[in-house]
């Protein structure tokens, strides 16, 4: 069992902490992780023996070509000890990169790793580090594609490595249209059901991380680039032409680790489609992947506004909320900010009151083990949303770990409703480690409902959620650092309320003696300005004019449509093969899932086409691993090598789990591991609780928790309230509104507006009646104050407009003029929809 503990720094606790150096009297031998000094101290940089980590800067070279990036990290080690040194890191990575260059250089000699299979590169690794020459392993983690473990092995006393690690990745399209790169900087605990194998990390607080990174970034595009945002603090941006099609940008330096580095990259019109054909490898036979001219479309489908608008009425909706303890963490790790369970809380209000009269749901929680509100879906209605609305605010970060798998298989094992499309909503910290078995089991049900997944906090598995909208036929959403979530969930919504896109079809129309190949999985969705990317393989030869075209066709409630694209078949200048790798990662991971389909009946013919695609293209996968060996003289080293687990960078606010009674403190201890590989479940050495600082616990317990650990106080035994943010008016006054669309005229909802219940009631026109007015005054309160969230009460308000025209209110324009009066707005009637 692995224990990754982590502490809060802004709680003063006046509790004695003792230095503890003690040696693991069970394991002779095994370097215990300890505390040192003060509480805030907390370990994972060194042993008991202080003994430094080799790990000493990491270094990021981003290149952004439209919308592909391509990533160059170099890591530099140096070993200041009197031995041989196996350095082991564990990190994340973009869930959808592929990893295509690994190599080591080692004071003037450097060294390019081959891509061979696992078992193999394993052996070769051991046997070199036996025999005395250095090694390098760059392996995929068996369970999640965004895990990679890297081990430097026997590095001589004295000596420095550098490891240059490269990997190209496509760019997420955000909904107010800019590129979305993240550099996976916090690797968050992952929980594994039990009896599944872990992945070793050793995680330390964001703070004391012991080595620095530094970041830089190129943008290119045949557009202008129009701005770069960025998460973190950035130097300002620098134009590098008049055209201002090409730009860098830096990281500022002092990184702190407590975040990934997101940059969002603004182009003008970027939603227009676009072909790149890339030339295949000179060294490569023709007719294979990596010989072939490869084409890589990115389509942007446009919708008629009329079909757009028209929402659907019905459907089942199965909202799924994590609440393991690590939900529990502030959204920006900001003492007072919302925790993610709290916003999460907020965001299922507001699904709550958008869902249309008609439709039917149902709430599904998730930790070590699940609940569900009602026993199957019913249909939505005042009563039923009422009692939801109850058990929703009770739910807190105190379900254990994040085992997803059980919850998910039970809401499949309910039969869909007649006439009611499901639509299944994820909303996860992404902090499982079976990733490649949870999203196998979406695709698996994919024929029956739509998933859309909302990643939340920093960390969160981009390979979990992506794979889960992209499996599920839905839409991928990510909430990180100052983000609210509600925007974006509403936007998913509307998606799920918009008519589905059926019947999708694509046709090639290429020179005579030029044949297509599609690489790309069947296009399974369609949404409103959102990008779907297809590679193919071009065979046969073409004039240096020619030109082709693809024509995707689909229907849309009912009506035919088309969107077509021409493009020049002559390929681009200097792309480094950045198509072809993408194109080989989309036939692996492609690949890969058609093996986990079939586990408990392994094909080796599957995993043989995966090795075989790896070796050729030099691109990761589950079943190849990068290996490169210095051939030497070495000696024969006698004994283990020291081993030295590089610490991966948590939040600061980061939480180990949830005990029942809801509590927020957090354990606080450091964390070690000994041998083993990346794939084996290390033995950690934790301090259990802070009032104990004597007492540490053995990992030897129940292997389903990693992460998700009790904790070891609660702010009932330390008297110490918990920050509550006060609510938010909007959501105040959301609260507030019926099922069927309407408001009742209140205290309450004066409240939420501002005014008092005799200001209200005297200025509502006498012939209305009280819900009318009420309804009014809550549109006229939202198109006046809340513009700016227009996106998170637009469907909500759409309710209220429907309701109001089937009342066939007398006076509505009257309402209109007394309620602008009374709030001092100026709304128009028509900007209403009434």
């Amino acid at each position: 069992m692995t224990f990754i503990f982590v502490f809060v720094s802004f709680y003063f606790l006046k509790v004695a902490s003792p230095h503890l150096t003690e040696a693991n009297s069970e394991n002779p031998g095994h370097e215990t992780l300890v505390l040192t000094g003060k509480m805030e101290n907390c370990c994972g940089l060194l042993t008991s023996k202080q003994e430094p980590v080799p790990l000493k800067s990491v270094e990021v070279e981003l290149e952004v070509r439209d919308h592909v990036a391509t990533v160059v990290s170099t890591l530099n080690y140096e070993n200041k000890e009197d031995k041989p040194l196996e350095a082991v890191f564990v990190f994340p990575m973009p869930g959808d990169a592929a990893v295509c260059h690994f190599s080591a250089t080692i004071g003037q000699t450097q060294i390019v790793a081959e891509v061979k299979e696992k078992q193999k590169a394993r052996e070769e690794y051991d046997d070199a580090l036996s025999s005395g020459q250095q090694a390098f392993l760059l392996e995929e983690s068996d369970q999640s594609p965004d895990i990679f473990s890297l081990s430097v092995g026997s590095l001589p006393p004295g000596e420095s490595a550098s490891i240059r690690l490269e990997y190209v990745t496509e760019l997420a399209v955000q909904a107010d249209e800019g590129l979305r790169f993240v550099l996976p900087a916090v690797l968050n605990p992952r929980y594994h059901p039990q009896g599944s194998e872990g992945v070793q990390v050793t995680s330390v607080p964001a703070s004391l991380v012991p080595y620095s990174l530094s970041f830089s970034a190129r943008v290119s595009s045949p557009r202008p680039v129009s701005k770069v945002e960025s998460n973190c603090p950035m130097e300002p941006l620098k134009y590098l032409n008049t055209e201002q099609s090409q730009a860098t940008v830096k990281l500022a330096a002092g990184h702190k680790f407590d975040k990934d580095v997101e940059l969002l990259i603004y182009y003008k019109d970027a939603h227009q489609p676009t072909a790149v054909v890339e030339a295949g490898q000179t060294s490569a036979k023709p007719g294979t992947l990596m010989g072939d001219p490869l084409v890589m479309l990115s389509l942007y489908p446009e919708f008629p506004q009329a079909v757009m608008s028209s929402l659907a009425s019905c459907g089942e909706f199965v909202f799924l909320l994590d609440r393991s303890g690590s939900m529990g963490v502030p959204m920006n790790n900001n003492e007072g900010s919302q925790t993610r369970i709290g916003s999460a809380r907020d965001t299922l209000l507001l699904l709550l009151k958008s869902i249309p009269m008609g439709c039917y749901f149902n709430i599904y929680s998730f930790g070590s083990s699940y609940e569900h509100i009602f026993p199957k879906s019913v249909e939505y209605s005042e009563k039923t949303m009422e009692e939801a609305l109850k058990k929703v605010e009770g739910m807190e970060d105190d379900l254990g770990g994040t085992e997803i798998l059980e919850a998910l298989k039970h809401i499949y094992s309910q039969a869909c409703i007649p006439n009611q499309p499901r639509q299944l909503f994820v909303f996860t910290d992404g902090e499982v480690g079976n990733t490649k078995e949870v999203i196998n089991l979406v695709k698996k049900n994919s024929a029956s409902h739509r998933c859309f997944s909302f990643g939340i906090g920093e960390g969160a598995s981009s390979a979990l959620i992506n794979g889960l909208a992209k499996e599920g036929g839905g839409h991928a959403q990510f909430i990180t650092g100052i983000d609210r979530m509600q925007p974006k969930v509403m936007q998913s919504l509307r998606f799920a309320l918009q008519p589905a896109v059926v019947d999708i079809s694509v046709k090639w129309d290429l020179p005579k003696g030029v044949s297509v190949t599609v690489l790309s999985p069947p296009i399974t969705s369609l949404f409103q300005g959102q990008r779907s990317l297809i590679y193919a393989q071009l065979t046969g030869q073409s004039p240096e004019a020619a030109e082709g075209s693809v024509t995707v066709k689909y229907s849309l409630a009912g009506h035919p449509s088309q969107n077509k694209l021409h493009f020049s078949l002559k390929p681009a200048e200097d792309s480094g093969l950045t198509v072809h790798r993408l194109a080989a990662r989309t036939l692996i991971r492609s690949l890969e899932m058609e093996e986990m389909e079939r586990r408990g009946q392994p094909d080796e013919g599957v995993k043989k086409k995966v090795v075989e695609l790896s070796v050729q293209s030099g691109v990761s996968s589950a079943f190849t691993a990068f290996i490169a060996v210095k051939k030497g003289n070495g000696e024969t080293i006698q004994g283990p090598l020291v081993r030295r687990n590089v610490p991966t960078p948590m939040p600061m606010m980061a939480m180990c789990g949830g005990g029942p009674s809801g509590g927020r403190m957090m354990a606080m201890c450091g964390g070690g591991a000994s041998g083993g590989r990346m794939m084996d479940m290390p033995r950690i050495q934790a301090c259990s609780k802070p009032m104990r600082r004597t007492a540490c616990l053995s990992a030897s317990m129940d292997s389903s928790v990693i992460g998700d650990v009790q904790y070891g106080l609660s702010y009932d035994s330390l008297d110490i309230e918990p920050l509550q943010p006060p609510r938010d008016p909007l959501l105040q006054l959301v609260s507030l509104q019926k099922a069927s669309g309407c408001w009742e005229l209140d205290p309450a909802l004066a409240a939420a507006v501002g005014k008092t219940s005799e200001e209200v009631e005297n200025t509502k026109p006498a012939s209305e009646n009280k819900e009318v007015w009420a309804t009014i005054l809550a549109l006229i309160w939202l198109h006046g104050f809340k513009m700016d969230a227009q996106e998170e009460w637009e469907l909500l308000a759409m309710k209220a407009v429907s309701w109001l025209r089937a009342q066939n209110a007398p006076c509505v324009a009257e309402c209109v003029e007394a309620g602008n009066t009374l709030l001092g707005c100026k709304v128009q009637k028509d900007a209403l929809g009434i």
